[in-house]
């Protein structure tokens, strides 16, 4: 990639994280392309020049999104991390855009824009899913799940922790938020009745 190509990408890199800052805050139907690109430091110009629309940039910037949580969740599989660590990063949402996004927002969007809820969907199904439950699987493999519980149980089990960390309790009480983390990831691996005795 030339001096070129690099500026350009920096450009749409900066377009992109302008639009996800104003997004996550006011939703997109409030932002104009005019306000986007003059927190981008860029020309409304190049934003159509880039995306088409704010409708393809949002696209584009969901697309991205899903490609670097998709990364950073396969190098946490891969790493050689112990079991319990991995799934402490899978709980937390370790990719900090994603995780600052408003759910709802996300919802909404699905909601509004067919093309949006297929991405969402194909990525899930084809990337997300299988990966998850290569991550599973290793848990077994290591001992740390019960051979009889189903990948797809496990997997529902895990998203029902990591949606958790949206609700009010974590949102509103910062001070508490690590230690009920903590106590989550105790409640992930044992349960409410604790660790089994003389394990």
């Amino acid at each position: 990639m030339d001096g070129f190509e690099r500026r350009k990408e920096r450009k749409k890199e900066n377009i992109r994280q302008a639009a996800f800052d104003l997004f996550s805050v006011h939703g997109m139907q409030k932002v104009s392309i005019a306000e986007i690109a003059a927190k981008a430091n860029v020309s409304p110009v190049s934003i159509y020049n880039y995306f088409g629309s704010k409708d393809e940039l949002l696209r584009n910037m969901i697309s991205v999104l899903l490609d670097k949580r998709l990364q950073e969740d396969t190098e946490v599989i891969e790493s050689s991390l112990p079991f319990r660590e991995k799934i402490e990063l899978f709980i937390s949402e370790k990719t900090k855009d994603l995780s600052e996004l408003n759910p709802d927002f996300l919802k909404l969007l699905m909601s509004a824009d067919p093309a949006i809820r297929q991405m969402a969907e194909d990525f899930t199904k084809n990337k997300f899913i299988p990966l998850m439950f290569k991550l599973i699987e290793k848990g077994k493999e290591e001992g740390y799940i019960n051979h009889s519980i189903s990948n797809q149980a496990i997997l529902l089990y895990i998203n029902m922790f990591r949606e958790g960390k949206h609700s009010d309790t974590f949102l509103h009480d910062v001070e508490h938020s690590k230690q009920y983390f903590k106590e989550l990831v105790t409640l992930f691996f044992f349960g409410i009745l604790g660790k089994p005795a003389g394990k």
